[in-house]
């Protein structure tokens, strides 16, 4: 697999040499409504997950206080912050690993920020507000930039052609945006955002067509965990999809990826050492050596 131009990356004292081998992201929902079934209801709950995760090998946990599902309505900007805000805290407290905070608004970026948070996961590759890529500039903090197909811009991007095409149009605005707010290129991670907006063969085409992506020489981060395309190929609930959800991790691996989001860290971490040592020919007992 060839290696990155992108340079390594430190996040909260913790260096990510991409290319290397795969790193863990494990979801901690403070979403009662979030489509995985696995949303938490109080900050407790929520460092308890975030310590379980770090236990089992995860590299970075990623707090959202939004569901992301389709049809689900917006919540209030003060609303998300009331929910993100005390659960970043007493994470970033509670377990020393670098700690995300997804979410797509400048107000609630800000305050997680402010509360210790390390890393931006924007699920509009500031598309939504670029206001937060200019908090990212002006925060020296990294962020994940997602192309959200819910969001395309025809007039921008012209009519669906191509899967990869999009993929690479979308982040060709998310990155112009990221380049006038300031935001140091070396800083970005890319999301190809499977299940927001494709169909299901298109979902499919993604994985397969995931090394495309990587004459953008940017780490590539893949969050298949759960998600319905699993469910419409399998025909099992969210909380039966763990099978699948490793055979999407296991293949995304071999297509490019250097970050996998995941709901079952224990399960994740070993599909990642197991095909980490057959596709980059490392096998670390310590994922975070």
């Amino acid at each position: 697999m060839t290696a990155y131009a992108a340079p390594s990356l430190t996040i909260r004292g913790r260096r990510f040499d991409w290319g290397t081998r795969t790193y863990l992201m494990g979801v901690v929902n403070v979403s009662p409504e979030s489509f995985s079934g696995d949303g938490l209801a109080d900050v407790a709950a929520a460092v308890a997950q975030a310590r379980r995760f770090a236990a089992e090998g995860a590299d970075l946990i990623d707090v959202g206080g939004q569901s992301t599902r389709p049809g689900f309505a917006e919540l209030g900007v003060e609303a998300e912050i009331e929910r993100v805000v005390p659960a970043v805290a007493a994470i970033v407290a509670a377990v020393d690993l670098p700690v995300s905070i997804d979410a797509y608004r400048a107000p609630v970026v800000a305050a997680a920020l402010d509360a210790g948070a390390h890393l931006v996961n924007d699920i509009w590759g500031f598309r939504h507000d670029p206001g937060v890529a200019r908090l990212v500039a002006d925060r020296g903090a990294p962020a994940v930039v997602m192309h959200n197909q819910r969001g395309r811009l025809p007039a921008v991007e012209g009519e669906f052609h191509d899967v990869v095409a999009d993929l690479h149009a979308g982040f060709e605005a998310s990155l112009a945006i990221a380049a006038t707010a300031g935001v140091p290129r070396e800083r970005l991670i890319i999301d190809p955002g499977f299940g927001f907006g494709w169909t299901v063969e298109q979902n499919l085409e993604m994985l397969r067509r995931l090394g495309e992506l990587r004459d953008l020489g940017l780490p590539i981060l893949v969050g298949t965990s759960r998600k319905s395309t699993l469910g419409a190929v399998l025909g099992l609930p969210e909380a039966d999809r763990i099978w699948g959800t490793a055979a999407t991790v296991a293949l995304a691996i071999a297509n490019g990826a250097d970050i996998v989001r995941v709901h079952d860290v224990a399960q994740m971490a070993q599909v990642c050492r197991m095909t980490d040592a057959v596709v980059r020919g490392s096998a670390s007992e310590d994922r975070r050596a």
